[in-house]
């Protein structure tokens, strides 16, 4: 996810997400320690988007 559409979204919206991506990411830890993903890079790639959606969500909230 992109900076610019995490800021298009809700603070409502962001919470949801949020949650939605934390639980992805447990589960492809868990898969993971059971078979291997070819790819594990995407595990780093979701963390960053957690990261920029929980900033875009405090960046909104300080404004209200």
């Amino acid at each position: 996810m992109k900076i610019n559409e995490a800021r298009e979204m809700s603070v409502a919206d962001l919470r949801d997400r949020i949650e939605v991506e934390k639980k992805n990411l447990e589960n492809m830890k868990v898969n993971h320690a059971i078979s291997p993903l070819e790819d594990t890079s995407v595990f780093k790639k979701t963390r960053q988007d957690i990261a920029r959606m929980i900033t875009v969500l405090a960046e909104k909230e300080k404004q209200n």
